[in-house]
């Protein structure tokens, strides 16, 4: 019995290295010489504003080395959420640099979060809500999912493969993302506060900020809540830390990456969303590369993550 016992150990602990194994670290710092393409969107809503990309990065930059306040929260919810606060950093500075200006003190964040709760808002497309449209019967797989992260996350599939830019029961449905077709509310745009979020992500993240923070489940039927949550700082952190921490774990658990000394990559996963889908590519096509005896390819950032990974070292100076 004993030797069995120390068997099994074996093959427990074999086991366990096989896997760590087959997780790849990758490096710190950009994979790509020259910073990528930035989208003309991008270029052209900088330009509108007659600001640059330096400025704005400037601009993020001081309000985060001006507020001490902001940099403890910043630690503190890195560390309940088990990643790096350059992560979370990175994060706020790619949104700030390339989306829209910081503002220049944390209060008007505070300001705009009350103010989101004296307004009437609705998640909804062509007059229908949300919660209604959720139950028609393209969703019924989804009826089982209790973690909000997979349930809207299926819910997001339904509609890309099922409605997104098609015609359902002679009603026409835009060729345009969930989020953006739903949780758009305000026509400035469809992300909003320090982190940039949208309803949709926050949505997502409902259950894990729950568990971890314990914070208040967020309600589709209450959009007003949502975007209280979104842009109060006391409570938006949190979201962009689970945000990213799971883009680190899809990515280990999926594609077999340790991006986590890497806040380039979670800034662009940030940035592009939909990390479970980016990482199954990843994997499916490192499995046709060792299958042809090639050497596998490392996540690379994009324009966006290049930035945060390229200032990195400043960034770090404030913490």
């Amino acid at each position: 019995m004993k030797k069995r016992l120390f068997l099994l150990l074996g093959l427990a602990m074999a086991a366990a290295v096989s896997v760590a194994d087959a997780q790849t670290l990758v490096p710190p710092g950009n994979r790509n010489a020259v910073q990528p393409d930035i989208p003309g969107a991008s270029s052209r809503r900088t330009q509108a504003t007659n600001t640059t990309f330096q400025a704005k990065y400037r601009k993020v930059y001081a309000l985060l080395k001006s507020d001490a306040d902001l940099r403890a929260k910043i630690r503190k919810e890195a560390a309940a959420y088990g990643i790096d606060p350059m992560h979370i950093v990175g994060a706020i500075v790619g949104e700030h640099t390339y989306n829209v200006d910081a503002y220049d003190r944390l209060q008007t964040y505070y300001v705009k979060a009350i103010s989101y709760l004296s307004s009437k808002l609705s998640f909804a497309y062509d007059g229908e809500d949300i919660s209604d449209f959720v139950q028609r019967p393209e969703f019924k797989k989804c009826a089982g999912m209790t973690d909000s992260y997979d349930l809207w996350e299926c819910r997001e599939q339904v509609w890309n493969h099922s409605f997104r830019g098609k015609s359902v029961g002679g009603e026409s449905f835009p060729n345009d993302r969930f989020g953006a077709t739903f949780f758009q509310p305000y026509y400035a745009g469809q992300t909003f506060g320090l982190g940039q979020l949208n309803p949709l992500t926050a949505l997502q993240m409902s259950d894990l900020v729950h568990k971890v923070s314990g914070l208040p489940k967020l309600d589709v039927g209450d959009p007003n809540t949502v975007y209280k949550t979104i842009m109060d700082p006391d409570l938006t952190l949190a979201y962009v830390a689970a945000t990213i921490r799971t883009s680190i774990d899809a990515y280990k658990n999926i594609a077999g990456f340790d991006i986590s000394d890497n806040p380039g990559l979670t800034a662009t996963l940030y940035n592009v969303g939909n990390p479970e889908q980016r990482a199954s590519a990843l994997k499916a096509e490192n499995d046709k590369r060792r299958a042809a005896g090639e050497p596998e390819k490392l996540p690379e950032e994009n324009y966006y993550g290049w930035l945060v990974n390229d200032k990195l070292d400043e960034l770090k100076a404030l913490f």
